[in-house]
């Protein structure tokens, strides 16, 4: 196409789908007229020495606001950079205006370019002329975010002042791309709604899309800003479906937000938010919800609590961050070592029962079980079951009863010792929680069936004022919440003391972030009577996932996922160019098979918009005499567009892919991969539960399918009966009943149970319990010791008579010396008898690293421009001072604070900010 055919044909139609209407000289002049003194010359312009901007947009004022520099289809867009650049200084010049915006486009590529506030960079639509005078708005009249105040009532920790600080700094050197990497329960939704708030404020945002992966989790965050920022109107409120557009706070699932922006009639401009916050970033939203990100162009804010160790490069990548550097990160460890600490610590108890590690056979099965069995006509023999079968191919009810019942024993219980703390049960399958929860009613029926309930997340029950989640998190009832998948990540509720890991996990992001439920500290301005102390959260380990990661500290390598619609037309682009000259029927099926699969792509998916050129080529011409550069093409062009392809029965494709792997293993003549293939089809096809009426329906051709001969000599067409039959009823398996697993009842026995170091401390006896030890004694030598006895009346005591009791002290039981009082009370100068008093409870002994702490924190708070370095350094001193127990004025110019500037303290702050940090440091250590 010629430039002019370009501009009528697409960057038209391109400019009327954002408002701008060519043929409305109040909003868009063509052909604007230039002054020629200093104007662009152009070879191949047809006006020689007169200049034409080809597109001037103009706002209500009839001021220019933007120009569009156009070039044909054949070229690059980007060779209108430097022209439409120049004409929109002229044109700032000539008209009295402020500078326009730039644009350049060949009608398929379109770049933005705020000159000089940010480089030019691609975008997916022209903005509307709402959004340019917003931002227009925003460039007049935005702060600098150096002095910017941050409400610390919102998020006021040293790390979450540094974490914004981080951000904002970054603005201001024009980047647009952030990654948080901050601990499960160190307050990243917090720290964003400070953030936002402060943003606000400065002027640089209007409008915030909060995007979250699940409902439950956007409720969470709705409350969360309606709580903190209560003035700022938010959608969706109860019961909206459509999207406003007057509010300035949206929270929203990704596939709700992909579907609004894939509805023609909803018109959302891609320019329509100014900041877009991507809570939980992990790879496996940016595979199928990536398109969201190419839409729309603001600032990005990726939230993660996954360890930067493990974050995969195209989480990275996507926030423009090195591999490895995020923005700013906070870590767990960070979080325990804080005084007083952040977090909460864990402690492991590794549990597993005999058939768990012997597996269910001859030799495991008690004899008084085994006599049973064969009373009821079954061969024991014939019993032969791995561990790792059960809740797969075995269920048996002695083992999930076993598991109960020590849960009861081993957890952390309430304020009473009767009831279990509030307890997650981490399960394999909804049919696995249903079985837990009838055997909590089984064994429990004094609680009337509400001290355990299964929450899943397609139960409406769940969710709102009084669902279940909101019962668990507010009410004394349940103690115990069943999930499967749906509390694994994400759910705050700060009363949680005990995990129970009933299941194998292969994810190290999906194995910490289920740790993480139980890490919140509780609040002490709203303790629930059911929860009134928390000093470590206990996790049941009943499948070795601790044992797992220390052997493979990062899991599975998922280096390779592909989206599974991908997946399958590789494996039928594969099949095809298989079946070349070989097969002439099923090269022709499966291209009518991907012809139709194509002709489903989303049509509103700007995914399928951006490559409508290659979609363009494939006429009845292209399937004729396919080659290897019409395969390749295939591969490469086509293939990837299957990532849009969401919202469909997973199960069913799924079950579709591997019947299409094992027709193209039959084709490649791979006897060995056929096998393995049709073996796995086959325990997937067995697992349907036949109990259920439609899949009862299709019993015959269940039964044939399960019978090896059948696939000993299955044709290409029987192979595709069997997927258009059996697929749709994968969604089934989830609800075996277990009449078709072999279902067992059989007494099961601890194997092994221990507890494991695992945690910040690693200590034989914690802090707490050692303080209590201390006290107990000094409690019980109170009643004949006469040393401690003057010293309670508040009488004089000898250096000889502190002597003597010092020795004393360091005889007992549990051996009592300063260092070690020192250590426990958290303060490494208090004396030995200043100690003594406070554990009688007649002098309060101030907590030393708390006290540096809260200091250090309060200058913080009234200095609310504190730069990220700055922070920096002061979190530094405060490690220092509390570890060292002083500090003098030659120590801030050496090591480790010269890690942060070669000067120490004389290259971070101002000579005036350095006198009150000394006069700070006096106070601390005198």
């Amino acid at each position: 196409m010629t430039e002019a055919q370009t501009r009528i044909s697409l960057i038209d139609t391109r400019l009327l789908a954002s408002g701008w209407d060519v043929s409305d000289h109040g909003k868009v002049v063509e052909e604007y007229a230039l002054s020629a003194a200093t104007s662009v010359k152009d070879a191949s312009s047809p006006y020689k020495n007169t200049q034409f901007s080809d597109y001037v947009l103009l706002g209500r004022d009839g001021k220019p606001l933007a120009v569009v520099e156009a070039k044909a289809t054949s070229k690059d867009a980007e060779l209108g950079r430097e022209q439409a650049k120049q004409y929109a200084q002229r044109i700032q010049g000539e008209a009295d205006a402020p500078l326009p915006f730039c644009f350049y486009t060949n009608g398929n590529d379109i770049y933005f370019w705020d000159i000089g506030n940010y480089p030019p960079r691609k975008i997916h639509s022209f903005p509307t002329r709402e959004d340019l005078e917003r931002l227009r708005h925003i460039q007049t009249y935005k702060k600098p975010l150096t002095h910017q105040y941050i409400d610390t009532s919102i998020a006021g920790r040293d790390y979450q002042i540094g974490a914004m600080r981080s951000v904002m700094e970054g603005i201001e050197k024009k980047r647009r791309n952030f990654l948080l990497v901050m601990a499960t329960g160190t307050g990243k939704t917090r720290t964003t709604i400070a953030l936002v708030d402060a943003l606000m404020k400065a002027g640089y945002v209007k409008r915030t899309l909060f995007l979250v992966d699940r409902i439950a989790l956007r409720e969470q965050a709705i409350d969360a800003f309606r709580e903190h920022l209560p003035n700022e109107p938010f959608w969706p409120k109860f019961g909206e479906k459509a999207i406003a557009k007057d509010r300035r706070i949206y929270v929203t699932t990704y596939p709700s937000m992909l579907n609004i922006i894939r509805d023609e009639e909803q018109t959302l401009s891609s320019h329509f938010f100014d900041l877009i916050v991507v809570d939980e970033s992990h790879r496996s939203i940016y595979n199928t919800y990536g398109e969201i990100f190419e839409y729309f162009d603001a600032f990005r804010l990726g939230l993660t609590a996954t360890p930067t160790n493990v974050i995969d490069h195209n989480t990275f990548n996507l926030f423009d961050c090195d591999d490895g550097v995020p923005t700013f990160a906070f870590s767990y460890e960070e979080a325990l070592r804080h005084e007083p600490p952040y977090l909460c610590d864990f402690q492991v108890m590794k549990i597993k029962t005999k058939f768990q590690e012997e597996g269910i056979n001859k030799r495991s099965i008690s004899l008084e079980d085994q006599k049973r069995l064969m009373l009821e006509g079954k061969e024991v023999k014939e019993i032969n079951f791995e561990g790792s079968d059960l809740e797969k191919r075995v269920i048996n009810k002695g083992t999930n009863t076993l598991i109960v019942k020590t849960f009861m024993e081993e957890c952390i219980k309430d304020d009473d010792g009767v009831l279990p703390a509030k307890t997650i049960f981490f399960c394999m399958t909804k049919a696995h929680a249903r079985r837990i929860e009838k055997i909590f009613d089984e064994l429990y029926p004094e609680h009337v069936g509400e001290l355990a309930k299964v929450m899943v997340s397609d139960d409406s029950r769940v969710y709102g004022k009084g669902g279940l989640l909101d019962q668990f998190k507010n009410q004394n009832m349940p103690r115990v919440a069943i999930s499967v998948g749906m509390l694994d990540t994400g759910v705050d509720v700060r009363e949680l003391i005990n995990l129970v890991f009933a299941k194998p996990i292969y994810s190290y992001t999906r194995f910490w972030q289920m740790i993480g439920r139980g890490t919140r500290l509780l609040e002490p301005s709203n303790m629930k009577p059911w929860c009134t102390h928390k000093e470590k959260f206990l996790i049941m380990d009943c499948w070795d996932n601790f044992e797992y990661f220390k052997l493979n500290p990062k899991g599975k390598d998922i280096s390779n996922t592909v989206p599974l619609p991908v997946k399958r037309c590789e494996i039928r682009i594969d099949k095809i160019a298989e079946a070349l000259g070989k097969d002439v029927d099923i090269v022709s099926k499966e291209i009518a098979r991907l012809k139709v699969e194509i002709a489903h792509l989303p049509e509103g998916s700007i995914v399928i918009k951006d490559a409508q050129n290659e979609l363009d080529k494939l006429s009845d011409e292209f399937w004729n005499n396919l080659d290897d550069e019409k395969l390749y093409f295939l591969h490469s062009k086509i293939e990837p567009l299957f990532k849009t392809v969401v919202g469909v029965d997973y199960k069913a494709m799924r079950f579709e892919k591997d019947l299409l792997q094992t027709s193209l293993y039959r084709l490649q003549n791979d006897s060995d991969a056929y096998i393995k293939q049709t073996q796995k089809l086959m325990e997937q096809i067995a697992e349907l539960p036949l109990s259920i009426n439609i899949v009862a329906n299709h019993e015959a051709v269940i039964k044939e399918a399960l019978k090896p001969a059948f696939w000993q000599d299955a044709t290409d067409e029987q192979l595709d009966g069997i997927a258009e039959e059996l697929a749709p009823l994968m969604q089934y398996r989830e609800l075996l009943t277990g009449e078709e697993q072999t279902r067992l009842n059989l007494k099961d026995v601890i194997h092994s149970k221990e507890f494991v170091e695992f945690g910040a401390e690693n200590e034989s006896v914690s802090i707490t319990a050692y303080k209590e030890m201390v006290e107990a004694k000094i409690a019980e030598l109170l009643e004949q010791n006469v040393i401690l006895q003057k010293i309670k009346e508040g009488e004089t005591i000898s250096s000889e008579e502190a002597a003597s009791l010092a020795t004393l002290l360091a005889d007992e039981s549990p051996y009592i010396t300063i260092d070690l009082l020192r250590r426990v009370y958290h303060n490494k100068k208090a004396p030995f008898l200043k100690l003594i008093r406070h554990i009688l409870g007649i002098e309060t002994l101030e907590n030393f690293p708390d006290t540096v702490s809260a200091s250090i924190e309060q200058f913080i708070a009234e200095h609310t421009t504190l730069t990220s370095k700055q922070l920096a350094f002061l979190g530094l001193l405060k490690e220092f001072i509390i570890e060292q127990g002083d500090i003098e004025k030659k120590d801030l110019v050496s090591m480790p604070f010269t890690t942060i500037d070669s000067k120490g303290i004389l290259g971070v702050f101002a000579p005036n900010e350095i006198n009150e940090i000394l006069e700070l440091t006096k106070e601390l250590v005198a």
